[in-house]
C-alpha cells in the first residue's frame, strides 16, 4: 500500500493540484479519472519516483515494488521472449513459461516469441512493454493507457489477469468499460483537486454531481443573503438612526467570508452535419477481397458481401493485424480492393477518421485552416465554434498543425469531419487519445446521428452502445453478423479467449455441510449486523437533519421578510453546517451501503452454493 500527503504540483504558473491527499490500500485496484491535463499522467510519475512533487509526500513501505507501463520502445534482446523475461530476477529469467502465458494472452503467437522486438509495429511494441510489466508480479501496477494498443480479445484476457492479480492496481484508460470491469475504487482530478470513491465510474461521477450541487446552492445562498445585508447598508449606512444597524451588518459581512463559484471545465462538444441520402442503401459492396501482394495466400480478407443502409450501425471488430482498419480504408477509398466491386450512392458522402488521415493533415495550415479545407462554405463564426467545440479556443485555433501532439491532432481530424456534411461516418479508433467525459460526449452524438456507422474499436462500452450489426475478422474470414455485440457473445464469442476460472472445492458430507452452513449464518451476522447498524445510524441522521434544515429554510424566509440580519446571518451558517453535515453523512453511508450489500450477496453466494453440493 502507498499513502501520499498534501501533494502540491505546478508547472510554471499552472497549478495542476494541490493539497492532494490519498491512501491504496491492499489488494485495491484503482481507476484515476480527470480531463486530459488535468495532472493524472504526472500523478502517476509521482507515485513511480519519476517525479518529486513541489510540496507534499508520498509515503512506500521499504521493499515495496512498484512497476510502471514503459510507453517509450527500448529493447535490448534478439527475441521478444528473452527481451520480456530480462526483467526478472537472475536467477528467473530463463523462466519462458511465465512470460508465454502473458505473450499468449496479448495476441502473440509461438512463432512471434523468437522474432525480433523490432519488427513489429508501434502497437505490438507497447504490448512487449506491457508483458515486462506483468511478468514481474509486482506489489503495485501503474498502468497508463494499457488498452490503446489492444484488439478486444487481449483487451478481454487482461482484464481478467488484473482482476486476478495478487496485488494493487492503478489505471489510466479512456475505456468505461474496461474501468468499471476492473476497478474496486474510482479517484479522480477535478478543479484540481482529488477524490476517491468505492464503486464504479458511475458512482463516483454521481457523487461529484450532487457535491457540486450541495456546495453550489450553498454558496447561491450565502451570496443572497450577503447581498441583502449589503442593499441595507448601502440604504441605510447615511441615517444616523441606522448608522449603528448597518455597521454591524457591515461587520456581519466581513465574518461571511465567501465561496468562489466553482470553476467550469472544458469540455468536448461533437454536433455532426447531416447530408440527406434519398436511396436507402449508400454503399454495397460484392465478393471484397483485399491483399496488399496481390497473391491469394496474403489475403487480409476476402468474398465479403456488405450492404449498408442510411440508418445502419456496424461495428468491426477481431484481433489486430487482420484487415479491420484495411477494409475501411478500402470502403473509405483510400485503398483499392483487389476483388470485388463495390457501389457507392451517388448522395454519399463520408466522414472518415483514421491514422492514414490524421498523417494527411497540411501541417503547414493552422487549426482553423484545416478545419475550414474540409467545408470551405462555412463562414469563420462557424469555423470558430468548431475549433471551440473540439477544444481549439481563441489563439489556439491559430496554431499549426506540425506543433500539434498525436492527441490534438485527432481533434482536428474530428473537428474536420464535424465541419462536412456527411451520411456515411468510418471511425478507425476515434477515442484513443480521449478521456472518458470525451468519449461519452462523442458516443452521444453517434447514437443521435442520423447516417450510418461503421466503426472499428476495442471498447466494448461503444459497441454496446453504438451499434446493431457486425462485421468480425476471425479465422481469416470476414463475417457480416446481424445482431448487437452482446449477441455475438452469447451466440459465438471468442474462441481462443483465455478464462480465469476458480478453483473446485472438495464436496462436502452432509454432517459437514450442515457445520458449515452454520458458521456461515453466525459469520454473516457477525459481518453485516454492525454494518446495518452503522447505516441505520446514519440514515436516521439524515432523516432528522433534513427536518431541521427544513425548519431554519422556514426560519430563513421569516427573518428575511422581516429583515433581521443578524438571525439571518446565524441561520445562513446553520443551514451551511447542515448541508456539510448531510453530505458527510451520505459520504460515509454510500460505502457502508455498499459493503454490507457486498458482504450479504457474498454469503447468500457461499451459503447457496453450499445447497448445491
Amino acid at each position: 500500500m502507498i499513502q501520499a500527503a498534501n501533494l502540491q504540483k505546478h508547472f510554471g504558473d499552472q497549478v495542476l493540484f494541490e493539497d492532494v491527499t490519498f491512501q491504496v490500500s491492499y489488494g485495491e485496484r484503482v481507476g484515476l479519472v480527470g480531463r486530459n491535463g488535468s495532472g493524472k499522467s504526472t500523478l502517476f510519475r509521482m507515485i513511480d519516483g519519476d517525479l518529486e512533487p513541489d510540496a507534499g509526500v508520498i509515503t512506500v513501505p521499504k521493499g515495496y515494488r512498484i512497476v510502471s507501463l514503459e510507453q517509450h520502445i527500448k529493447f535490448s534482446k534478439p527475441t521478444v521472449i528473452e527481451e520480456c523475461c530480462q526483467v526478472l530476477e537472475e536467477d528467473q529469467q530463463y523462466d519462458f513459461f511465465r512470460a508465454e502465458k502473458i505473450l499468449f494472452g496479448l495476441g502473440f503467437t509461438q512463432d512471434d516469441l523468437e522474432r525480433d522486438p523490432y519488427e513489429f509495429s508501434g502497437g505490438y511494441q507497447i504490448r512487449i512493454n506491457l508483458c515486462k510489466a506483468l511478468v514481474q508480479s509486482p506489489d503495485m501496477l501503474l498502468l497508463d493507457e494499457p488498452t490503446n494498443y489492444l484488439d478486444i480479445v487481449s483487451l478481454r484476457w487482461l482484464k481478467g489477469f488484473l482482476r486476478n492479480f495478487d496485488g494493487e492496481v492503478v489505471l489510466i484508460t479512456h475505456d468505461r468499460d474496461f474501468m468499471d470491469a476492473v476497478a474496486t475504487h474510482i479517484m479522480g482530478i477535478s478543479r484540481k483537486r482529488l477524490k476517491k470513491t468505492k464503486g464504479d465510474t458511475a458512482k463516483f461521477y454521481e457523487q461529484l454531481i450532487m457535491e457540486d450541487e450541495i456546495y453550489e446552492q450553498t454558496r447561491m445562498n450565502q451570496e443572497k443573503k450577503r447581498d441583502e445585508m449589503q442593499g441595507f447598508v448601502d440604504r441605510f449606512k447615511a441615517k444616523a438612526s441606522k448608522a449603528r444597524q448597518a455597521q454591524s451588518k457591515m461587520k456581519m459581512i466581513e465574518k461571511m467570508g465567501s465561496m468562489d463559484a466553482l470553476a467550469s471545465e472544458s469540455n468536448l462538444s461533437f454536433k455532426f452535419h447531416h447530408k440527406e441520402c434519398p436511396g436507402k442503401v449508400i454503399l454495397e459492396a460484392k465478393n471484397l477481397g483485399f491483399a496488399y501482394t496481390g497473391e491469394d495466400q496474403d489475403q487480409l480478407f476476402s468474398g465479403l458481401n456488405l450492404t449498408i443502409g442510411k440508418n445502419d450501425r456496424i461495428g468491426i471488430i477481431g484481433k489486430n493485424g487482420k484487415g479491420k482498419s484495411t477494409l475501411l480504408n478500402v470502403l473509405g477509398g483510400e485503398l483499392t480492393a483487389t476483388n470485388g466491386t463495390m457501389t457507392n450512392h451517388p448522395s454519399l458522402s463520408k466522414g472518415h477518421f483514421g491514422q492514414t488521415n490524421v498523417e494527411r493533415l497540411y501541417i503547414k495550415h493552422s487549426i482553423s485552416q484545416e478545419i475550414r479545407s474540409s467545408n470551405p462554405k462555412l463562414g469563420h463564426t462557424e469555423i470558430r465554434s468548431i475549433c471551440g467545440a473540439m477544444m481549439f479556443q481563441g489563439d489556439l485555433a491559430d496554431k499549426k498543425i506540425e506543433v500539434l501532439s498525436g492527441g490534438e491532432r485527432s481533434r482536428v481530424l474530428l473537428g474536420k469531419i464535424l465541419a462536412h456534411p456527411t451520411n456515411l461516418l468510418l471511425l478507425d479508433e476515434p477515442t484513443n487519445h480521449l478521456d472518458i467525459e470525451s468519449v461519452e460526449a462523442l458516443s452521444d452524438e453517434i447514437s443521435r446521428y442520423p447516417g450510418a456507422l461503421l466503426i472499428v474499436t476495442h471498447s466494448e462500452y461503444l459497441l454496446r452502445n453504438l451499434v446493431n450489426k457486425l462485421i468480425i475478422f476471425h479465422e481469416g474470414r470476414a463475417d457480416y453478423f446481424i445482431g448487437t455485440y452482446d449477441d455475438f457473445l452469447n451466440k459465438i464469442g471468442w474462441e481462443s479467449e483465455e478464462t480465469f476460472p476458480k478453483k473446485k472445492k472438495k464436496g462436502l458430507n452432509k454432517k459437514e455441510l450442515q457445520k458449515k452452513r452454520q458458521e456461515l449464518i453466525r459469520e454473516k451476522s457477525k459481518t453485516c449486523k454492525p454494518l446495518k447498524s452503522e447505516m441505520d445510524l446514519l440514515e436516521k441522521e439524515i432523516v432528522d437533519s433534513e427536518a431541521l434544515l427544513e425548519g431554519l429554510n422556514n426560519d430563513l424566509e421569516k427573518f428575511t421578510a422581516e429583515a433581521d440580519g443578524d438571525a439571518i446571518v446565524e441561520v445562513t451558517q446553520k443551514i451551511g453546517k447542515l448541508h456539510f453535515k448531510i453530505q458527510d453523512a451520505f459520504e460515509k453511508l454510500s460505502p457502508i451501503s455498499e459493503e454490507y450489500e457486498t458482504k450479504e450477496k457474498e454469503f447468500d453466494l457461499l451459503l447457496s452454493q453450499l445447497q448445491g453440493e
